[in-house]
């Protein structure tokens, strides 16, 4: 059977999942334990696995990760929180030198198998220091695995596999997704990292999107057909490792690409994806390769400029009637 469940309680439940199978698995952040996480995203942990597997820390980026690494260099598979992605810039010698070096400067003998979950992106109003979208900063290092998922189902798959594995993985919550819903399956879930997914199918053009711009390209996708347009949408989930494969394979079919992100427009991860198609798709191309971005400025925190700020169902639906036309 499927309960119908929230992206935010679907944390708990994946976390909770991989605990109770490996009792290696410990959980640290801030407010993560006694207060069930700032966004209440860990009820409940604390009460199942006690404070030796789930442990409140102080306010110090620094600290957790370079606690977690020690963790997971000693047999342990940490998973750690940083409440905010933007506070991984105050720890960012650890997250871009330290973790995803370890493995290859010991030749393989000392694994990192760490989670660094972090939520990520704008959509609640908390102004341009805590709603950046950083998932591209992460996408550029060597060493790291980058997930983001959609929906409650994948938050639990993902996450499953994201603990599982033997290399540091960030795992991108984008906090405006918490409260929403979807259809979850019961007993356990596991999903493989780096496959994407193809939501909608369609035949004119291709759009691809992540995180929160998933259910916006399926609302947009929507629209379309209504003028006539088929588009067909795929979430990426993972940005390393690149399902680069199922987007070829669609763009070969539809001529045609839009991606869809909350990053700045400069450097954000669908340039890669363009990049990509445009060596490899060339030829079988019908018109330009489109990105739909956020500009490169300070997110605001006023309602209105935040929500003119994020790419929109709108803007979706005209820069994929610009493609096709």
């Amino acid at each position: 059977m499927a309960e119908l469940i929230t992206y935010r309680d679907a944390v708990a439940r994946g976390l909770a999942q991989e605990m109770r199978r490996d009792p290696s698995v410990h959980f640290l952040g801030e407010d993560v334990a006694a207060a069930g996480g700032v966004f209440k995203a860990t009820k409940g942990l604390l009460e199942e696995f006690g404070p030796q597997r789930v442990r409140d820390t102080p306010i110090s980026e620094e600290a957790i990760l370079g606690a977690a690494m020690g963790a997971a260099m000693t047999g342990l598979k940490p998973v750690a929180e940083i409440m905010f992605s933007d506070f991984l810039a105050t720890c960012w010698d650890l997250v871009a030198v330290e973790i995803p070096k370890t493995r290859y400067m010991t030749d393989g003998q000392v694994t990192m198998p760490l989670v660094i979950r972090t939520a990520n992106g704008g959509g609640l109003r908390f102004g341009a220091q805590h709603s950046q979208a950083v998932e591209n900063w992460a996408m550029a290092i060597p060493g790291l695995k980058v997930v983001a998922p959609s929906n409650p189902k994948d938050v639990i798959g993902l996450l499953a596999a994201a603990i599982r594995d033997p290399d540091p993985v960030l795992f991108f919550e984008q906090k405006s997704l918490y409260p929403s819903k979807g259809e979850v399956p019961d007993g356990e879930i596991v999903d493989e990292l780096g496959v994407a997914t193809t939501i909608r199918s369609g035949s004119d053009v291709t759009i691809v999107a992540l995180a929160s711009m998933v259910p916006r390209a399926v609302d947009a996708a929507e629209e379309l057909e209504g003028i006539g347009i088929s588009a067909e949408v795929i979430d990426l989930r993972c940005l390393v490792p690149l399902d680069t494969a199922t987007v070829i394979e669609s763009v070969k079919r539809t001529s045609r690409l839009v991606t869809v992100e909350e990053n700045p427009r400069l450097c954000g991860w669908g340039a890669e994806i363009v990049s990509i198609v445009g060596e490899e798709c060339f030829w079988h191309l019908d018109g330009p390769l489109t990105r739909v971005t956020t500009p490169h400025i300070p997110l605001p925190s006023a309602d209105a400029l935040e929500d003119e700020f994020l790419p929109s169902v709108d803007r979706i639906v005209e820069a994929v009637q610009k493609v096709v036309q």
